[in-house]
């Protein structure tokens, strides 16, 4: 299932600007937490969520057909931008993340092939995982492969109206890579439409800084800041309808725009590949805790202890068992035994 989602987090805003049938998002303007995005994304694919999320904005929708991705892109120095669909304020813009989602969909579905790519193109930080990996290695990811596939002759240079915008500034190239890793998603998937025709639910999560890099540079009432906002929302709304499609119009697409949060985002670093984490726990601390933990544990107890049961039962009978309650067969050839 696809699901693509652009959100926006306090003096931001989260748009919704695809969704399937199957997904409901209703028309209001319901303030979101800004750290329950990810329930939003959760529920959306069909995924259990740890607290309820009473927010008048998501409807129940069809429980049978779940989205086959979700898109999350994130936007940062901006409040909000105009694009099309439903938009929803956000309260309380603290950062967030859908590792949990990811890591949903990498237990549920690691015999299969989801697609979860998670990219900060500004800070070079990607993490992959599953067995369609193979496909984005080929992805430009950090700051001197993105520069390089700027010039190209298959860029997106050639189609965009850079018009204040210079091919000479740094600034200016941070930007129009991001925009460069968007055509490349969805041109890799096209490529590979099988990806988006399979059973596996799948998950992108995109970082832009570009835009706020613009503004601290030229300043947001500057020519160069409107022309980048305006192409940005240009490429954003393409690159969600060419998801939309990809997925055969079972896709969420959702934005979101947030001019700065209140604290900064403390994460774990993921490796580029999908790795074996062999590194030694050197504070001994324990697992973190799995809320499926509960269910599996009561699952394990209660057939072990009705195993246990039945095969002291059954060793009990089998034990007391009267010869003269047998089978006929059994008393027939006794029988013919003591004739012999």
């Amino acid at each position: 299932s696809f699901v693509c989602l652009f959100l926006g987090v306090c003096g931001g805003e989260f748009s919704v600007l695809r969704s399937p049938q199957s997904v409901v998002f209703r028309d209001g303007n319901w303030p979101i937490p800004g750290e329950r995005i990810p329930d939003v994304a959760a529920l959306t694919m069909g995924f259990s969520v740890e607290e309820d999320l009473p927010w008048p904005g998501l409807g129940v929708g069809d429980l049978f057909h779940r989205p086959q991705a979700t898109v999350l892109v994130t936007v940062k120095g901006v409040d909000k931008l105009p694009v099309k669909g439903f938009s929803y304020p956000i309260e309380n813009a603290v950062p967030f993340s859908l590792d949990n989602v990811a890591n949903a969909i990498h237990t549920l579905f690691s015999e299969e092939t989801p697609v979860v790519l998670q990219l900060a193109p500004s800070e070079e930080r990607v993490y992959m995982v599953g067995k369609a990996n193979a496909v984005f290695e080929d992805l430009s990811v950090t700051l001197r492969q993105l520069r390089s596939r700027l010039f190209q002759d298959s860029s997106i240079l050639s189609s965009l109206p850079l018009t204040s915008l210079s091919r000479n500034n740094e600034v200016d190239l941070l930007f129009l890579s991001e925009l460069q890793v968007l055509h490349d998603i969805a041109s890799l998937l096209s490529r590979h439409k099988h990806l988006a025709k399979d059973h596996s639910p799948d998950l992108y999560s995109l970082e832009l800084s570009g835009l706020d890099e613009v503004g601290k540079r030229y300043g947001e009432d500057s020519q160069q800041f409107k022309d980048a906002s305006q192409i940005l929302v240009d490429s954003l709304q393409k690159f969600a309808d060419e998801m939309f499609n990809l997925y055969g119009g079972n896709a969420v697409v959702e934005v979101v725009a947030v001019k700065e949060f209140n604290s900064p985002l403390s994460r774990k670093t993921r490796s580029i590949l999908q790795a074996s984490q062999s590194k030694e726990n050197p504070y001994n601390l324990a697992y973190p805790y799995n809320y499926n933990y509960s269910v599996i544990f009561n699952i394990v107890l209660w057939m072990m202890i009705g195993l246990a049961l039945a095969v002291i039962v059954i060793s009990y009978n089998l034990w007391n068992m009267d010869p003269g309650y047998d089978s006929i067969i059994y008393r027939m050839t006794n029988q013919k035994i003591r004739m012999d």
